[in-house]
């Protein structure tokens, strides 16, 4: 499980501007970095031009998924990670974030914002702590905990009957 971007958008009219976005690209080779981060904000911003306000939706991308909610209010934010990764705690992570945002960064700077003149500085750390869903997300915690008493039910209950 790997989340590569993570990034926040505000969907004008006819363009998204992307506000802030943080990025992953540590297990791409030197050469590739520069152009993946690329096609990350490329994709970020085609799929929020594309999604109408008020939708949550996962649009798969070659070998990606890109997880993307449009507020009402025209704030978007979009994570991109692989297939394996939680639709579920992805959403709640887009969730926070924005309403993170919302709460520090004016509303009149959004239409004209950019990376350089937007001060949020919460990206970075969000990308970083939901890199592991079970540890970032309590109810995936509670999840992967019920799985394992499962196996362990299951194993006691195997070797109860082999003694049998």
């Amino acid at each position: 499980m790997k989340l590569y971007s993570l990034s926040v958008l505000y969907k004008g009219e006819p363009k998204a501007v992307l506000l802030k976005a943080a990025y992953d690209v540590s297990s791409f080779s030197f050469f590739q970095r520069s152009s993946v981060q690329e096609f990350m904000t490329f994709t970020s911003q085609l799929i929020v031009e594309r999604s109408a306000k008020g939708t949550r939706s996962s649009v798969k991308e070659q070998e990606y998924l890109c997880h993307v909610y449009v507020r009402n209010d025209s704030l978007a934010g979009v994570a991109i990670a692989d297939n394996e990764y939680p639709s579920r705690v992805a959403f709640t992570l887009l969730e926070k974030v924005l309403d993170e945002f919302s709460n520090q960064v004016d509303k009149m700077d959004w239409p004209v914002g950019s990376p350089a003149t937007i001060h949020y500085a919460a990206l970075d750390g969000h990308l970083s702590r939901y890199q592991n869903p079970r540890e970032a997300d309590p109810m995936s915690k509670v999840q992967a905990e019920l799985d394992e008493t499962k196996i362990i039910l299951a194993r006691k209950q195997n070797s109860c009957c082999a003694i049998m």
